[in-house]
């Protein structure tokens, strides 16, 4: 049960996790200062810049490589294809290959995984939540995948994998009036907020006053997951107190008071946290990583302090600076005064009343130094020129030249597929949420081959069989890109017309095909596989009818021979014998053993065989 004491352990353990992270905090809005071209606050911060007035040069040198990098990110946008791990599972497979994306294209998660992305170069890590929204189709119900603010998100210092963490908090604020209106019980028993996350540097001045800060704490149980929705000191919502029978005042005016929609024990049946962590470059003893800032900043700001000493040198050349005597006789106001024509002198001017002071020029030295810590950078991040679609002059070749591109986008390519397996983990929690909560059919407009269509599904398919089944179905998920950038697209199309060129898909060389592909690596080798297997069992199939056909056709040859040789025996001319047959008959006689056949223009073919092959046809995918 949860109650007052409770809660005042959760007020404690969640102190106790936001002071273990309170470093990885620093980082974080560090990272967003400096994505926001804030150098100069946080190099202030570090003792680089004391001067609030002195000049200081900001570069996106470092703002480039994370534009760069979001870009790969978003080329390589992922599309799940849910695989079975038994033969019967196949439909189900197929089925949730299909509704998945309609369930993240209904949770816009191209611009969740577009801020996700975003957050993940800058701080190092991007998190994910995947809940069940009672609240969603009008009551009915529906998941709910979102971006956490790491700032909000709070575990066990020290694991390196949030499902290992004891406690896991999620904070948010809220309204103080709105939750009083949503929960009446509340009224009066709002006090200050113990507890305030932190905040990032906002452009706007953010007025907090009137917030309170709700707290989501998910623990685990008994092997079971649980849930606690608190406020201050009052519970908003508890599985344990529900489980127990307790329905508190403040749950009566839940919107889902009469249905929980809960596993029998605990939220969820799957029994895992529904957040998940995208590290970019891991670090051990955490779930979080550090990103492109974290890796950069360091060269970011040699970059910006030589811009600042060039400026500053080239402001100095192009003003000139002058010595002058305290007892010169030049008018200082004049001679600073450029809009003046004369300068007024008295008595005679002496040339060591103005000197000029002499002016050095940088040496091209330092010039070479910017340029290579700006190398450094790109070589560092991986944003090199050659990614960038620049290459050196004497490399001509097209062959060359995407060899040196694809070589250049191996770090994206790594990042990619690391995002790959998070999102493999969030489609995993979506079907599991899909057979917990899928108990009414619903529908789905999915895009297959043969067009748009409607079709209605449920968790039916997806429960324990009966009948001795002691689990439900199990199922992989292979994470492929959805998108593609131009270049893959193109080289994607020369192979296809290159081997169409080559003769490799012309008719009876279906095995040499196959053989050739084998040894081939590219998107879509099995598709092609498959059907170059199709199309070859159709060739067997009516090769053997062919010849079929044919040996049909010699046995009808042989019989209308023999039939056309006979001699009608009720019928003997003169002169011939019981036991001698004509050799011909005669003209207009019509051969009784062997009666007329119907004319038929398709003499000779097999019935079915033309049933059957367009069958062959249709199925190895041949229009």
């Amino acid at each position: 049960m949860i109650d007052q004491k409770k809660l005042r352990e959760f007020d404690a353990i969640l102190q106790k996790y936001k002071a273990g992270k309170a470093g990885l905090e620093r980082r974080v809005v560090a990272a967003e200062n400096w994505w926001r071209l804030r150098n100069r606050a946080e190099e202030r911060r570090s003792g680089l810049s004391d001067d609030p007035a002195d000049f200081k040069s900001v570069s996106g040198w470092l703002h480039n490589v994370i534009v760069s990098k979001h870009a790969d990110a978003m080329d390589a946008f992922p599309e799940p294809v849910v695989l079975p791990r038994e033969p019967g599972d196949e439909p189900e497979a197929a089925m949730l290959s299909a509704v998945v994306p309609c369930i993240l294209e209904q949770n816009r998660f191209e611009k969740v995984y577009d801020a996700a992305m975003w957050q993940k170069l800058k701080t190092g890590t991007a998190a994910y939540r995947v809940v069940w929204d009672p609240d969603k189709l009008g009551g009915l119900g529906d998941i709910a995948v979102e971006r956490v603010d790491l700032l909000n998100l709070f575990w066990e210092p020290g694991v390196d994998d949030i499902q290992k963490s004891r406690y896991v908090f999620h904070t948010h604020l809220e309204d103080a009036d709105a939750l009083c209106e949503q929960y009446p019980q509340l009224r009066g028993r709002l006090r200050g907020t113990a507890f305030r996350p932190s905040r990032f540097v906002y452009d706007d001045a953010v007025d907090l006053s009137g917030k309170q800060t709700v707290v989501e704490v998910y623990y685990k149980t008994g092997g079971a997951l649980h849930y606690c929705k608190y406020v201050g000191d009052t519970v908003l919502y508890s599985t344990e107190n529900s489980e127990c029978g307790i329905r508190n005042e403040e749950l009566k005016d839940a919107a889902d008071n009469s249905e929980w929609h809960r596993a029998p024990e605990g939220l969820y049946a799957h029994g895992r946290y529904p957040f998940v962590l995208d590290p970019l470059f891991p670090v051990e003893g955490s779930p979080c990583g550090y990103g492109f800032v974290d890796l950069c900043r360091s060269t970011q700001t040699a970059i910006d302090l030589m811009r600042t000493a060039f400026v500053k040198n080239a402001m100095v050349g192009a003003t000139p600076r002058y010595f002058q005597r305290l007892d010169g006789s030049v008018n200082e106001e004049e001679f600073t005064d450029l809009s003046r024509a004369l300068v007024h002198v008295s008595g005679n001017l002496g040339e060591d009343s103005l000197r000029q002071i002499r002016f050095e020029p940088m040496s091209g030295t330092y010039l070479g130094v910017l340029q290579s810590t700006i190398a450094e950078l790109r070589e560092t991040s991986g944003n090199t020129e050659t990614s960038a679609g620049v290459v050196h002059s004497g490399v001509t070749a097209a062959s060359a030249i995407a060899a040196l591109q694809e070589a250049s986008g191996k770090g994206s390519r790594d990042a990619s597929r690391a995002s790959y397996l998070a999102f493999a983990e969030i489609v995993e929690l979506i079907i599991e949420l899909i057979r917990q909560f899928y108990t009414l059919p619903r529908r789905f407009r999915i895009l297959g081959r043969d067009g748009e269509r409607f079709v209605r599904f449920d968790n039916a398919g997806l429960l324990p069989r009966e009948g001795g089944a002691l689990s439900a179905p199990v199922f992989d998920v292979k994470v492929s890109a959805q998108k593609r950038s131009a270049y893959s697209r193109l080289s994607q199309n020369e192979l296809a017309l290159q081997l169409y060129r080559l003769g490799l898909f012309e008719p009876g060389r279906e095995e040499q095909a196959a053989e050739c592909l084998a040894l081939m690596d590219f998107d879509g080798k099995d598709e092609l596989l498959r059907r170059l297997d199709a199309l070859g069992r159709l060739r067997a199939r009516i090769d053997s009818l062919e010849r079929d056909k044919a040996l049909m056709l010699a046995a009808l040859e042989r019989l209308r021979g023999a039939a056309a040789g006979a001699p009608d025996p009720g019928h003997r001319g003169e002169g011939d014998s019981p036991t001698r047959r004509s050799a011909a008959p005669e003209e207009g006689e019509q051969i009784a053993a062997a009666p007329a056949e119907p004319r038929n223009d398709n003499a000779g073919e097999i019935p079915g065989a033309e049933t059957e092959a367009r069958a062959q046809t249709a199925e190895a995918g041949i229009p």
